[in-house]
């Protein structure tokens, strides 16, 4: 029996046992996934260990994707040039890593929003840890006028745009102080938060919205609530919204697939079975 887990810290808000378990039951496969907590100091020494426990890979949730990266003897190119992973298997005894977070947030906004970068360009991403680096390459395939990114460590918003200046050297990349967040929103379109904050169990974010332009689409990458504080201030100001649920579903694909042979399908059917079990 083939088995799969995602780990993160915490990982009890973690919905991709439910949506995994969806897959094997629907395509009558002989499998298991799970989850299991592991701090991020911790994660190299679990992930040398996982493939001798009868694992065929994992997940990796916040905020242990930069440490997953850190732990992989092979990543992808994606995976190498945003320093972050989502998704692990192994080949040869070795591990190997990808990002699947940002292609799957991207095809999620394509379905719910279609053609939105002809209005929505200039992009203002809140976070500089795993999950805004894994949006990031996807993001600026789409060849938006300008990519920002507001995160409380500085230091760390200055690694991310540098590291993309690497790969992309003429990409619109930039900086936003978070103390000027609430004002800078006048300047952007797309307004993505890639941090825990409003999260089940987790401290809300405070922003203010009231400078976004009333075309503007305010994202969430959270999906434990479905709703966020973030998107439910959005929806009150009658803005589009779009929140974390699709972006797990499409980034789940590739990972099944390595570690059960078949490539899913994302479906009306599995939307709605998660959905169903998330808090009201």
């Amino acid at each position: 029996m083939k088995r799969a887990l995602v780990i993160g810290f915490p990982v009890s808000q973690a919905r991709s046992p439910l949506l995994h378990s969806f897959w094997l039951k629907e395509y009558g496969i002989a499998g298991e996934y799970g989850r299991e907590e592991v701090p991020p100091e911790n994660v190299a020494t679990f992930l040398q260990s996982l493939s001798a426990r009868g694992f065929a890979g994992c997940n990796v949730t916040i905020p242990n994707k930069e440490a997953a990266f850190r732990a992989c003897t092979h990543t992808t190119p994606r995976a190498s040039a945003l320093e972050a992973v989502n998704t692990i298997w192994f080949e040869n005894g070795e591990i190997w890593g990808d990002n699947t977070d940002g292609t799957g947030f991207v095809a999620h906004l394509d379905a719910v929003h279609p053609g939105w970068e002809q209005a929505n360009s200039r992009i203002l991403l809140l976070g500089a840890g795993g999950g805004a680096r894994g949006l990031a390459m996807p993001l600026l395939e789409r060849k938006p006028r300008r990519l920002a990114f507001c995160n409380r460590s500085s230091d760390r918003a200055r690694k991310l745009v540098a590291d993309l200046k690497k790969v992309a050297p003429d990409a619109p990349v930039e900086i936003v102080p978070w103390a000027a967040k609430d004002t800078a929103l006048a300047e952007f379109d797309l307004l993505i938060n890639t941090t825990s904050l409003g999260m089940q169990g987790k401290e809300p974010l405070k922003l203010d919205l009231s400078a976004l332009p009333a075309h503007a689409i305010v994202a969430d990458i959270v999906y434990v609530p479905l709703e966020t504080p973030l998107l439910a201030a959005a929806k009150a100001r009658g803005l589009k919204t779009l929140d974390g649920l699709g972006m797990l579903l499409h980034q789940a694909v590739p990972g099944f697939e390595k570690w059960f042979g078949r490539k899913p399908e994302v479906t009306e059917a599995l939307h709605a079975h998660l959905v169903a079990h998330l808090p009201k």
